[in-house]
């Protein structure tokens, strides 16, 4: 038996989403057939879509749905079961399986592959792991964008730079990924947090999500905007008497390479054997190479760390996030400013290209 699905495809040659009607088989070993509530449209698409490659694509790698069917090897959710989607294996903490890659048979035997898994379609089959069982009364909508902005973006907090109480903060970027970036940062006590983009809409809506200050790029040097609001003249003197300004954590959610040298050099300088340097956390998809500023990096004992997916742990991490949506610590219903349905799916992306989303799209089927 096979379940009819309607999928964006990516064609190899250059040109546009298009939409196709696909069978999909009957899942088996550790696959799961899914039946999709809504996805998120995340901006690392962007990227694949104007990349090059050597086959069709299907994209898509956050979403809610329904369990529809199960492989015999699969034990973590069963028919029935809501569920959210993600791109990160579950637990590889538990496990030394691989997970399997999803892919798609269209018309004409030609094959369309994803990274992981897909989402921008009415149905999908995924591994297992990639799976979360929910409760069933989580929203279908809102709750589809946790498994990529949410997992990457507070999980960068929590995870990756391990924010805590007191520490300053600089979040690089606020779309959706970066108003996650700032949640967290409030949840665990972040002082100043501070939002630096170049709309001022966004950095409005930061400062809903938890933002202390926000910085317009556009309006002057960020980096030095974010020295001088965190500038303690009790804190003494770093390298040859530069003084100790700067936030503890920076993260780049940007991550073109000016941005990465802005968020690095935001971040606060050492006082040689009393503390160190901040850390800037590289937390987009990064475009290009960054030019390394190595004796900076020397002389004020910083640290650059990078992060994939907020080096989350989504089966320990979504019920958390889910937990902070249902007690009103993060609004998604704010972070959502965009739905469409998949036939929409190239204008979405084009409005997420020309920065015309606010927060997150999501696709609803």
């Amino acid at each position: 038996m096979v379940t009819q699905a309607r999928v964006a495809v990516l064609p190899e040659a250059e040109g546009p989403l298009r939409i196709e009607t696909v069978d999909l088989p009957d899942p088996s070993g550790h696959e799961v057939l899914i039946r999709e509530f809504a996805s998120g449209i995340c901006h690392s698409q962007l990227h694949q879509m104007h990349g090059p490659r050597r086959s069709d694509l299907v994209l898509g790698h956050e979403a809610t749905g329904e369990v529809l069917a199960i492989g015999e090897d699969v034990e973590n959710v069963a028919p029935g079961d809501r569920v959210l989607l993600t791109f990160q294996p579950r637990d590889l903490r538990t496990t030394d399986r691989l997970p399997g890659i999803s892919s798609v048979e269209l018309a004409g035997g030609r094959i369309a592959v994803s990274p992981n898994i897909f989402t921008w379609s009415d149905h999908t089959v995924v591994d297992d792991q990639y799976v979360i069982r929910v409760a069933p009364d989580t929203p279908t909508d809102v709750t589809s964008i946790v498994g990529c902005a949410v997992l990457t973006g507070a999980g960068a907090v929590l995870r990756a730079a391990q924010v805590s109480k007191g520490n300053s903060v600089a979040v690089w970027g606020v779309g959706g990924v970066g108003l996650n970036a700032i949640a967290a940062a409030r949840m665990v006590g972040a002082n100043p947090i501070v939002a630096v983009d170049v709309d001022d809409d966004k950095l409005e809506l930061a400062r809903r999500f938890g933002a202390t200050h926000v910085v317009n790029a556009l309006n002057g040097d960020p980096t030095k905007a974010v020295r001088d609001l965190t500038l303690a003249p009790d804190a003494g003197h770093g390298f040859r008497g530069v003084p100790i300004a700067g936030v503890d954590f920076a993260f780049d959610v940007v991550a073109r390479p000016e941005t990465f040298l802005q968020a690095f050099r935001s971040t606060r300088n050492s006082r040689l054997a009393v503390h160190s340097g901040g850390t800037v956390v590289v937390v987009g998809v990064p475009q290009g190479n960054f030019d390394l500023p190595a004796q900076e990096l020397l002389v004020s004992e910083r640290t650059i760390i990078g992060t994939l997916g907020g080096t989350s742990v989504p089966e320990e991490d979504i019920p958390r996030f889910l937990d902070w949506y249902k007690n009103g610590d993060l609004d998604l219903d704010a972070l959502v400013t965009s739905r469409v349905s998949l036939d929409e799916i190239n204008e979405a992306t084009k409005m997420l290209e020309d920065g015309k989303v606010l927060g997150r799209s999501i696709i609803e089927f």
